[in-house]
């Protein structure tokens, strides 16, 4: 696709999430933020499904949504979209810059909305801070997409099965927030549509601004030719 075609593609799908993200914001706030259609019936689910194992691999996998390891994931995936040393550098920087820039937005708007969590009684793991959107789910979809576009820029026509299986991870880490009962469903859809929303916005932002030569492959070197016949000799006079 070109810059252009990639930038609006991104730009629209950013607005969508965005629009999503609002009516599902404002249907969960509006009120008295309790929880949304299909919140309290996954919530009880979770409540009888939990044995020891189990909730175990959920705390191990709910884990690595958060800290330095998603920040570590970031850093390859721009070191997979760069050909050169430079532009190893630039994918990872505007990586990381994508990443900690929606995690600053991600906590100032879970800071004005202020949901509560789901009653405490119910946790399975420790949690802090407000509901809305899931830091945990938007941390992973984050750094999930931003995975998926460097595999997608180094094999445009290989690595299905790697792609799927991050993007599985992305959701996965979100989903154990609501098996452990530290969330409600609803913040786990918020934060990945805030997810692609942020991923969107930065996705056109840099499709449209970045120099093509920051990530496009390096030119082939030109050969001398030769003599095919005599293997470069001269030819007798």
């Amino acid at each position: 696709m070109k810059r252009g075609d990639v930038s609006e593609l991104a730009g629209s799908v950013g607005v969508g999430a965005w629009t999503a993200f609002t009516v599902l914001a404002v249907n969960a706030v509006g009120g008295d933020g309790g929880p949304l259609w299909g919140d309290r019936s996954l919530l009880t689910w979770s409540l009888h499904h939990r044995p020891t194992m189990l909730s175990a691999l959920a705390r191990g996998v709910t884990a690595t949504g958060t800290g330095a390891f998603p920040y570590l994931l970031v850093t390859l995936a721009g070191v997979l979209a760069g050909r050169t040393a430079r532009q190893r550098l630039t994918a990872a920087a505007l990586g990381l810059a994508c990443l900690a820039g929606g995690q600053a937005l991600r906590y100032g708007l879970m800071e004005a909305l202020h949901r509560a969590r789901p009653p405490r009684v119910d946790w399975a793991t420790a949690a802090s801070g407000w509901s809305f959107p899931s830091g945990h789910a938007t941390t992973a979809a984050l750094t999930a997409g931003l995975l998926v576009i460097a595999l997608t820029l180094r094999a445009p026509r290989g690595g299905t099965a790697l792609r799927v299986a991050v993007g599985c991870w992305g959701a996965l880490v979100g989903l154990t927030r609501v098996y452990l009962g530290v969330h409600w469903f609803s913040d786990v859809v918020a934060g990945w549509l805030f997810a692609v929303g942020w991923l969107g916005l930065c996705l056109c932002v840099t499709a449209h601004w970045l120099p093509a030569a920051c990530l496009a492959p390096p030119a082939p070197q030109e050969r001398a030719p030769q003599d095919p016949g005599r293997g470069g000799r001269s030819h007798p006079a």
